[in-house]
């Protein structure tokens, strides 16, 4: 996915530009980078972070930093920040998006004679073709609204000038930016837990399509946030980190909620309930507090040295660091039902090992209760389970293997069809366990406490907004 961190002050900004970026390191593992301006330009460092962590990467760097502004940047795509000398001035830019008409641009670009000097994992570089986009125009402001209207899929941008940093969500919000704010500084950030420990307060929660032009005596806003927005529902679910809030819902809290959703549509007899770590431990508590059974942790993770398994992009790896990183705690786990917890089920294989090894350590009953609804289609607009196609998803390899196409895919999306428990039960068999039930996405925006319109739900219904 990503994660962004910018901030201007008047005094020298570089031990909050490093350790607010670094914040956002759960948001991916692939790059990492910052720049700063110090009135005589811009100083920049990029790293692969994919073995090893951002902070030790970028310590080495910081006595090269000097300045009162800069952003950074976590990225799954490319490597940022890049900076660009144009007719509107020397500046640099980090993003969070994806393009979903980046060769479609890219060719327009070609033919008229633009060129590009960057390179993404798909290519063209999508932040070097959004600052081209941006330099079609003859201010920032324009640029920005520019870039709104020529891609397809997402994009949320910090520019860094001579005279302060452009902050700009999504045009429908489908990632988060916050403001905040401390005495002589502001920053902006994809996460608002990037704020606590450095002195921050959130300031505002930009809106999607939202444009402001931010210095150290303060902010303006260059653009009105769009009535539309489409929050990604997974940050909630999975991406998001616990202490963080999106839209002032905090996402600890908001899956306790999932977790007691699942507990009271739930009949299943058992002995305590148990959390996949990390993300499943929260939901699994919320699950445990509704039902008032314990909840114990027959999983832990091995934390010093494996990062989260869905970042590394060769499958083979995914799957080593998933086995590698959980151990059992085979004297909870023997002779107990147990309900597990899980965030998602994206294709199911690292679950169907774990399943595996529950029952290898003497677990009577395995019932998974993942936190939201089947993901039956891959995600268009994020950076989410980019190496996976359709059918690697749990829920269509089922409805492949039940023998039915595209027709009928919003009856399978549909909880109480028959299609739905076809599914359901095609992928409970292969998991191997011992029941199977999913959230009901009605449920889930409810935990969530948004309004359904307001947020992205793609990858369970199907539904796309442009």
């Amino acid at each position: 996915m990503g994660g962004i961190f910018g901030t201007i002050s008047t005094t020298d900004c570089v031990e909050d530009l490093f350790y607010g970026t670094d914040y956002n390191s759960h948001l991916g593992t692939c790059r990492g980078g910052m720049t700063v301006f110090n009135g005589n330009g811009f100083t920049k460092a990029i790293h692969n972070i994919e073995n090893s962590y951002f902070r030790t990467k970028f310590e080495s760097d910081l006595p090269n930093f000097k300045g009162n502004s800069g952003i950074g940047v976590i990225s799954d795509t490319e490597s940022q920040p890049i900076i660009i000398r144009s007719h509107l001035g020397e500046f640099a830019i980090v993003t969070v998006s994806k393009i979903k008409n980046l060769d479609e641009l890219t060719e327009r670009a070609l033919k008229r004679h633009q060129h590009f000097s960057e390179t993404g994992t798909g290519g063209t570089s999508p932040s070097e073709l959004i600052a081209m986009l941006i330099n079609e125009e003859e201010s920032f402001e324009k640029g920005i609204e520019n870039v709104y209207e020529k891609i397809q899929g997402s994009s949320t941008m910090l520019l860094l000038t001579e005279q302060g940093i452009f902050a700009a969500r999504d045009k429908l919000g489908r990632t988060p930016l916050v403001l905040g704010k401390k005495e002589g500084a502001f920053a902006i950030s994809s996460e608002s837990s990037s704020f606590d420990n450095i002195g921050f307060e959130v300031e505002k929660y930009i809106g999607p399509g939202e444009i402001l032009f931010i210095t150290a005596d303060g902010y303006e806003q260059c653009r009105k946030p769009n009535d539309r927005m489409q929050i990604c529902a997974f940050l909630w679910v999975y991406y998001g980190y616990p202490s963080s809030c999106y839209e002032g819902v905090n996402v600890e809290a908001c899956r306790y909620r999932c977790g007691a959703a699942l507990a009271r549509r739930d009949d299943a007899k058992v002995d305590f309930v148990s959390g996949v770590p990390d993300s499943g431990i929260a939901h699994a508590i919320g699950y445990s507090n509704e039902k008032k059974i314990p909840y114990k942790r027959a999983y832990v993770k091995y934390t010093p040295t494996w990062p989260r398994s869905f970042m590394p992009q060769n499958q083979e790896m995914r799957d080593l660091v998933a086995r590698m990183k959980l151990i059992p705690v085979k004297e909870l786990i023997e002779g107990n039902r147990i309900v597990f917890c899980d965030d998602s089920i994206v294709r199911g294989t690292q679950l169907k090992d774990t399943v595996k090894i529950l029952f290898e350590c003497g677990a009577k009953e395995i019932h998974i209760r993942p936190a939201c609804p089947t993901l039956i289609f891959p995600c268009e607009f994020l950076n989410f389970s980019t190496s996976r196609t359709t059918l690697d998803l749990a829920g269509r390899k089922a409805i492949d293997e039940l023998g039915e196409g595209e027709e009928r895919l919003d009856e399978y999306a549909t909880p109480g069809t028959d299609r739905y428990y076809a599914m359901i039960e095609n992928i409970r068999r292969r998991l191997g366990v011992t029941t199977l039930q999913y959230q009901h996405l009605g449920d889930l925006i409810e935990a969530i406490g948004l309004p359904k319109e307001k947020v992205c739900t793609h990858c369970w219904d199907g539904s796309s907004y442009f």
